[in-house]
């Protein structure tokens, strides 16, 4: 999120962002110097920009020879700028749509290949996605929450959670992201071998319709409830 805040407030010089703009809507790779005629800007200038768009991972830079010549004496490659293929996008509450329309293509598709209920397939790719992030989750459930916008908070004994990434999505299909929601949390919490929390459904609006309640240490050792 704070990578993709900068970037986005990288834009907010307008003369970067004009550069963006061209460079964005052509159709080959542009050098520095076409890049300052086109926006009027000193070719010192529109390098500095272009390298922040660069580094801010909006940008990719080539090298390539625009004579077509190789071998020695064809010169030094060219170093020219292109929109960057990575997609950067910041939404605040933290919303992840895209990885629920992920899941929920996915699992449409099984479902017309093997004939099993979309629902039931949708949970089971929603506890395997969790036990995934689990592999890189360093045990800490509460952290795991707050990178997958969860926005997790302590309340007595319960870790509330007080965002929905999937928000707009709940309000029209409640019951269908809710289960979906439970999978994922329960599937993070296997994947770390929790112990010290269980996963259940509680609407609470505004509040994600799932908390987790801490074990209690003499059923700590037993299987975690559904």
């Amino acid at each position: 999120m704070a990578d993709h805040v900068a970037a986005v407030a990288a834009l907010d010089e307008p003369n970067r962002r004009k550069l963006y703009d061209f460079v964005a809507r052509q159709t080959a790779p542009i050098s520095k110097d076409e890049a300052s005629e086109a926006i009027g800007l000193p070719r010192t200038t529109a390098a500095f920009h272009l390298d922040k768009l660069v580094e801010m991972g909006l940008l990719d830079v080539v090298h390539e020879r625009r004579s077509g010549r190789t071998g020695p004496g064809a010169g030094r490659p060219a170093k020219l700028y292109l929109r960057s293929g990575e997609q950067i996008e910041v939404s605040l509450p933290d919303r992840r749509y895209e990885a629920a329309s992920h899941l929920l293509t996915d699992s449409l598709l099984e479902a017309q290949t093997t004939g099993e209920p979309p629902r039931e397939i949708l949970n089971r790719r929603a506890y395997e996605w969790g036990e995934d992030l689990a592999s890189t989750a360093n045990g800490d459930v509460v952290q795991a929450l707050e990178n997958l916008g969860f926005e997790p908070r302590q309340d007595g004994t319960t870790v509330v959670l007080g965002n929905c990434p999937f928000h707009s999505l709940a309000q029209k299909h409640t019951q269908l992201v809710c289960g979906m929601n439970l999978c994922l949390i329960s599937g993070l919490l296997d994947g770390l071998a929790s112990t010290t929390h269980t996963a259940h459904l509680s609407p609470s609006p505004p509040n994600c319709c799932v908390r987790l309640d801490r074990v209690s240490e003499r059923h700590a050792g037993s299987p975690r409830a559904e």
